[in-house]
C-alpha cells in the first residue's frame, strides 16, 4: 500500500498512472447539505478499476463527490483513460477535477469559491477539432446558468471560453440533461436556454461559442432528441 493522493488505498502496489476500466463513487456520505441532485447522500470515496487491482480514492471529511457518476475520457491522447469528476469542498463549493490512473490528481479547476455552489458537466472532446481536449460544464446551472469551456494542455486546465444564458439541471433532479453531440463531424454541446422552453445547440470554433436554437425543450425527451441529432 502507498499514498497516492488524498487518502488512497493503492491494491496491489501500483507503479504510474495507468488505463481506467472503469470507475463509480463509493461510502454515501451525509456530511454535506446540500442536496443538490434530489437526496441528502454525496459520495466519500471513489473507486478506480485498473489493470491488476482496484484503487480506492477517499476525500478527506471536508470533501465529497457531489455528482451523478464518474466520467472516463482519454484527456492527454496517450491512449489510456483518466476520470472527470465533480469534487465538492464543503466551504468552497465545487471544481471539476480529473483523476489518473494512479489516484492522483492531474488538474482542477478553481472552486467556485461559495459553499452550496455547484457545477454540471456537459462532457469532453476535442471540440473544436484543433487536436487539444476541452471539458465543458455549466457552472452553477440554478444560478449563474453558464457554460464554461476549459482546455486541458501540458498537464493543466485553461479556461478557454464562457457564455450566459444556458443550463442543464434544474434543483432536485437525478441527472443532468443535454450533453455532448457529433453531427455531420461537428461536436456541439447540448443544453437548454435559461427559463427552460428551449434547447440550444453550442460550438466552439476560433476560441468562440457560437449558439443556435434546435427546438422547445418540454422534458429529457427533446434534449435525447437533440443528441441523436
Amino acid at each position: 500500500m502507498r499514498l497516492c493522493a488524498l487518502v488512497v488505498a493503492c491494491w496491489p502496489a501500483l507503479a504510474g498512472a495507468q488505463s481506467i476500466d472503469a470507475a463509480r463513487y463509493a461510502e454515501p456520505t451525509t456530511r454535506y447539505d446540500h442536496g443538490i441532485l434530489g437526496d441528502a447522500v454525496e459520495w466519500g470515496a471513489l473507486e478506480l478499476d485498473v489493470a491488476g487491482g482496484t484503487i480506492t480514492l477517499r476525500l478527506p471529511e471536508t470533501r465529497v463527490f457531489e455528482d451523478t457518476a464518474p466520467r472516463l475520457f482519454d484527456m492527454d491522447g496517450d491512449g489510456t483513460f483518466e476520470v472527470i469528476v465533480v469534487e465538492t469542498d464543503m466551504a468552497r463549493g465545487a471544481r471539476l477535477s480529473i483523476y489518473g490512473g494512479d489516484g492522483v490528481l492531474v488538474a482542477a479547476t478553481p472552486y467556485i469559491g461559495r459553499t452550496h455552489r455547484w457545477l454540471a458537466p456537459i462532457g469532453a472532446a476535442d471540440l473544436d477539432g484543433d487536436g487539444r481536449v476541452e471539458v465543458a460544464y455549466i457552472d452553477r446551472p440554478h444560478l449563474a446558468r453558464t457554460l464554461k469551456v476549459w482546455r486541458f494542455e501540458d498537464g493543466a486546465l485553461t479556461l478557454v471560453t464562457e457564455a450566459s444564458g444556458l443550463t442543464n439541471h434544474r434543483i432536485g433532479e437525478s441527472d443532468i440533461g443535454g450533453g455532448l453531440r457529433g453531427c455531420d463531424g461537428v461536436i456541439e454541446m447540448i443544453t437548454v436556454n435559461a427559463d427552460w422552453t428551449r434547447v440550444i445547440a453550442t460550438r466552439l470554433a476560433d476560441g468562440a461559442l457560437t449558439s443556435r436554437d434546435v427546438g422547445p425543450h418540454r422534458g429529457r425527451a427533446d434534449l435525447a432528441a437533440a443528441l441523436r441529432c
